[in-house]
């Protein structure tokens, strides 16, 4: 198994991951901890593509998931599975805010909190904006990817698509 899992914050693509290792021996690379150092400073692109390809090529099975179109670009070569996550902004934005501590990010989830209309307004911002990290860039990437692809555009299909057959969920837009 090899998955690459592509959406807006808050689009599920983490519960998702979680979901489909749980039920294999895939490992999981979130690529936020990729793209930054710790500050948050952006980690320049070569160095965060080699470290994609690194993490591809030394995995047998493996779910890479993020919001960086250029990350998971850096994945094609191994021919994975693409998820395009594209729910709706407000579920996007009803994910955001229930969203538990992820210490991997914050200290503690106060100080994850007080980042949250940050984060709202950058879910809200997903759609108008251009870049690696916009609607826009996604489906341009989604689009050019001529390996097996899927859009999830319900949270329910996630959640199907995670209990025993990935993709028994009937809704799934198919883009083989």
């Amino acid at each position: 198994m090899k998955i690459a899992i592509v959406g807006n914050s808050g689009s599920g693509k983490s519960t998702l991951a979680c979901r489909l290792a749980a039920n294999s021996s895939a490992v999981i690379l979130d690529l936020d901890t990729v793209f930054w150092n710790p500050g948050p400073v952006e980690r320049p692109s070569a160095e965060r593509i080699g470290e994609v390809r690194r993490f591809c090529g030394n995995h047998e099975t493996w779910i890479v998931e993020g919001c960086y179109a250029d990350l998971i670009e850096a994945t094609f070569p191994w021919s994975p599975e693409l998820i395009f996550m594209d729910p709706s902004r407000d579920t996007c934005i009803a994910n955001c805010q229930r969203r538990p501590h992820e210490p991997h990010k914050f200290r503690t989830k106060e100080e994850q909190d007080q980042n949250l209309s940050f984060l709202l307004s950058w879910v809200t911002d997903y759609y108008v904006r251009d870049g690696i990290m916009s609607y826009r860039g996604h489906k341009e990437l989604f689009d050019r990817y001529d390996g097996p692809k899927k859009i999830v555009t319900e949270q329910q299909d996630a959640q199907q698509a995670s209990a025993g057959n990935p993709w028994s969920a009937l809704s799934l837009n198919d883009h083989w």
